[in-house]
């Protein structure tokens, strides 16, 4: 079989002035960045036409260490939209170094359903990454100096919440001792990667330049011996730090091997973050699609509910339908079969498994959506295997269709398209259903969430976890715009609970909250679940191993 580099040297590329001008944008209106990417300037997104665009969106069950293949998916479906005559594009996250070089050796879709070019794109791309990179560690270097500059003044924080960022795996670095020998002052602070950054969150989330200055001013970033906050905007540089995130804030246009056009921007994790590429791409997307196609980041429990609860509630966005991605391997490992013998038939692991997918279609339901469940098609899929699937999608009342666009592109998605197309043209537009009311306190959204949407049976705050949830409400009591943040949890991605052990569909289980983090730029309350860390470490053997260049051609990004 060949690999997803090989098929994507085998796509002619069209240069990114005719990608602009299949959507009807002029070329010299795009900035290239070379000959098949480009920025999009935000002041051609068209609200009026954003309204009338349908929104789909893909999420998948608990992912696994067998794979789901939802970019794939995403970017299959939008290629199946196209062969049956729909005006659709696609809009998705960017991928981060870190996981790359790590686990996944790249995420930009696979087989014929890729973004490209994907070597770009996995690796710097446009710059996004290390923009909000250097943008994150050039407040913590002013913060510093600040704080060493004015201690002969009296002036100290008590406690200070903004670390440093990297877009590397490195559990080195999680906590580290700056300012030793006389070079600052001493501290104890540490790194999460560039995709738990706030700035990641705030440049996902912002909606204009002035948007994302005022968002970067009121970056919380410790509090005062005195007890009050110290935002970035006491350090006055919200100004210089805009200027470092302004060209990152354009979304980013490429194209799929079939040459439709996509964006790609932003990178926040679901398991860390909110897991959503930015509004601004949503709506760029938007404003030049019929259909548009986006994902949320790992299973629906993380990236779905935070899309709902955190980007459209904050966006105004209304998605017509949801698609949830299943393998067989996968629901078979979470029907408690080993890693080893997915690939071999198993009716009752199998059958067992689809109580994690039937778990994420109740909760998608519960926000009020369409549901439609794709099958990712691997070789070794039985048809017994697959008409179960069907079946159980059959009683549960929602659509179904087989996706193969891995291996024969567009044409492997049709039938998914047009279950998408025939569902949302049946169905008028539905209120999304929140999982908490906007006005409800930290800990009932928080519980909400984790009952409603996890299965969890209680919520436990620790002893630190307590006095972090006091230490906000007493500091921000007069605060009105807290009340109103919603929460985004920070929870493993293997499985409803906080224990990444527990696959399947876990019951009577207990959600612990360890720390709760206030982002005052990108509006949202942070809950660290469980043992939930901000920068990963790398495996046994990380994907670096195998990448390398062959002959003048990268190999192993896939």
């Amino acid at each position: 079989m060949k690999t997803d580099i090989q098929i994507a040297r085998e796509c002619q590329l069209k240069p990114i002035g005719d990608i602009a001008e299949q959507l009807g944008i002029a070329p010299e209106k795009i900035e290239p960045y070379g000959r098949y990417m480009a920025k999009v300037p935000i002041s051609l997104i068209d609200e009026k036409r954003v309204k009338n665009s349908r929104l789909i969106l893909v999420t998948a069950i608990s992912p696994t260490k067998a794979g789901i293949g939802k970019t794939t998916v995403s970017i299959g479906l939008t290629l199946g939209l196209q062969k049956l005559g729909k005006n659709a594009v696609v809009a998705l996250r960017e991928p981060s170094l870190g996981p790359c070089f790590g686990i996944k050796g790249g995420a930009a879709g696979g087989g014929y359903a890729q973004v490209l070019p994907m070597e770009k794109i996995n690796l710097h791309f446009t710059g996004d990454f290390h923009a909000v990179t250097s943008a994150h560690n050039t407040i913590s270097a002013i913060l510093d100096n600040y704080i060493y500059q004015h201690r002969k003044e009296g002036f100290s924080l008590r406690e200070i919440y903004w670390k440093r960022v990297l877009d590397v795996n490195d559990r080195a670095l999680r906590n580290i001792v700056t300012g030793l020998r006389g070079d600052g002052v001493v501290s104890e602070t540490g790194f999460d990667i560039t995709s738990a950054s706030e700035l990641m969150a705030i440049l996902c989330l912002a909606t204009s330049e002035e948007d994302l200055q005022h968002r970067i001013e009121n970056i919380l970033l410790g509090i005062t011996s005195d007890g009050k906050p110290f935002r970035v905007r006491d350090l006055g540089v919200a100004g210089a730090i805009t200027v470092l995130m302004r060209d990152a804030l354009m979304p980013n246009l490429v194209q799929t091997t079939e040459n439709t056009p996509a964006f790609i921007h932003g990178g926040p994790f679901a398991n860390i973050a909110h897991g959503c590429s930015s509004i601004l791409a949503t709506k760029m997307a938007m404003t030049y699609g019929d259909y548009v196609v986006t994902e949320a980041g790992f299973g629906a429990d993380l990236g779905a509910e935070k899309f709902f609860d955190i980007k459209c509630r904050k966006a105004g966005l209304k998605p017509r339908l949801v698609v949830i991605v299943a393998t067989t391997q996968g629901l078979k490992m979470h029907g408690g079969v080993d890693i080893d013998s997915i690939k071999e038939p198993n009716v009752n692991g199998l059958r067992e498994g689809l109580k994690n997918l039937n778990r994420h279609i109740n909760n998608m339901q519960g926000f009020g959506q369409p549901v439609i469940v794709t099958l990712n098609r691997f070789d070794t899929d039985l048809d017994e295997e697959i008409d179960i699937v069907r079946k159980n999608c059959e009683d549960m009342g929602v659509g179904f269709a087989v996706n193969e666009a891995f291996l024969k592109g567009g044409e492997g998605a049709e039938e998914l398209a047009q279950k998408v197309v025939d569902t949302i043209d049946n169905i008028q537009p539905l209120p999304i259903h929140f999982a908490y009311p906007e006005a409800d306190t930290i800990e009932g959204k928080i519980e909400k969430v984790c009952k409603r949407i996890y299965g969890a049976a209680a919520v436990e705050f620790t002893k630190t976890g307590k006095k972090r949830l006091e230490a906000v409400k007493s500091i921000f009591a007069n605060d009105k715009d807290i009340s109103r943040y919603p929460v985004c949890i920070a929870k493993t991605q293997f499985s409803f609970s906080a224990d990444s052990t527990r696959y399947g569909s876990p019951e009577g289980f207990s959600i612990r909250i360890r720390d709760i983090i206030v982002n005052s730029g990108s509006e949202m309350i942070v809950a660290i679940a469980g043992d939930m860390l901000r920068m990963p470490g790398l495996p046994k053997n990380p994907q670096a191993e195998r990448i390398t260049i062959v002959n003048g051609e990268i190999e192993g990004l896939s």
